[in-house]
């Protein structure tokens, strides 16, 4: 599966650059994670690298397919400079090593939760997962293979997180559109629910 790892680090600096710094984390258990940073001008751009080697596999199904099934790396922006987004590192590497951990499918509408605050003083210990193709472009495989979806993660608030528990994502995303919500802030206060 290294070769599939080439592949979607190529695809990460053909869209994002040159990383300047990457970090690995092995959680017990489960293949390496490493979470690579790119720097662009004032936003700071984290992604994983590492969970797309395996597909994700159907909690229901008794055996997992070793080659077919949904694959996906996590990209998360930030704005720098404003906090010490950098010890999201070991957060974000959790998050990706979700589905061999719990065995989940993490898909585009989905709320992550770390349990803890991203990084120091955050005011988010989830994520809403969002929809792929837009920073960077699905890597195709070869047949049977499925392709990488990079998943974009929307930092939310405890209080955001339990709105989209009941009016569901997109109500979020459409809350948070129409309040002109900066989710690139790593210190923004919680959009206004009422």
């Amino acid at each position: 599966m290294g070769e599939v790892l080439a592949l979607v680090e190529a695809r990460l600096r053909t869209a994002l650059g040159e990383p300047d710094a990457r970090a690995a984390v092995t959680f017990l258990g489960t293949d390496r994670i490493e979470v690579l940073r790119f720097v662009d001008g004032d936003l700071v751009r984290y992604a994983t690298l590492g969970m797309s080697a395996q597909p994700m596999a159907d909690p229901t199904s008794a055996l997992a397919d070793p080659v077919k099934g949904p694959r996906a790396e996590l990209v998360l922006t930030v704005r720098g400079g404003l906090a010490d987004t950098d010890k999201v590192l070991r957060p974000l590497a959790v998050l990706a090593a979700t589905p061999q951990v719990e065995g989940v499918v993490v898909a585009p509408g989905a709320s992550l939760d770390v349990g803890d605050p991203l990084w120091p003083g955050a005011p988010f210990s989830s994520v809403l997962v969002a929809e792929s193709g837009g920073l960077v472009e699905d890597l195709e495989l070869d047949e049977p293979m499925d392709p990488v979806r990079f998943l974009p993660l929307l930092p939310m608030t405890s209080n955001e997180a339990a709105w989209k528990r009941v009016h569901g994502a997109k109500a979020l995303e459409e809350r948070w559109l129409a309040k002109g919500t900066d989710l690139r802030d790593p210190l923004r206060r919680s959009v206004d629910l009422d």
